[in-house]
This record gives structure tokens, C-alpha cells and sequence, in this order.
């Protein structure tokens, strides 16, 4: 299953557990979470060697909010 599809399955999850961070998914399962896409990045770079890594924001629940009045 590719990042994107894992994503669309646990996004529920992932928005409970690491609200306002990136997410590095590699191979389905999140590697690091850091309030900084590159950082998030570079920690994942170095458990996952050439495999590749897919970065995710998962919104607040103010943000979603926002997102839907929008």
C-alpha cells in the first residue's frame, strides 16, 4: 500500500496522535513527527536508507475547523 492510501486509512489516527506536526511515513508507518517538515525529514532519512519518504501535516482540530467554515 503506498503512503498516500495508508494515509487516507489512518488519518483519523495520526491527527489524534501528532496534531500540528509533520509526519515522515515510510512504508505505512511513521517514522518521526516534528513541528518542522525538515526536520521530520532528516530524522526519517536515517531509519529508512533509500526507501522512500513521504511528509504529511496533520492539522489541529482549530485548523480543521477552520478548514470547513472556510
Amino acid at each position: 500500500m503506498d503512503s498516500y492510501m495508508y494515509l487516507r486509512k489512518h488519518s483519523e489516527e495520526w491527527s489524534r496522535k501528532y496534531p500540528g506536526k509533520y509526519i515522515a511515513v515510510v512504508d505505512g508507518k511513521v517514522l518521526a513527527a516534528d513541528l518542522s517538515p525538515l526536520a521530520a525529514f532528516t530524522k526519517a532519512k536515517g531509519k529508512a536508507g533509500d526507501r522512500e519518504i513521504a511528509i504529511f501535516y496533520m492539522a489541529t482540530d482549530e485548523e480543521m475547523v477552520t478548514l470547513l467554515i472556510a
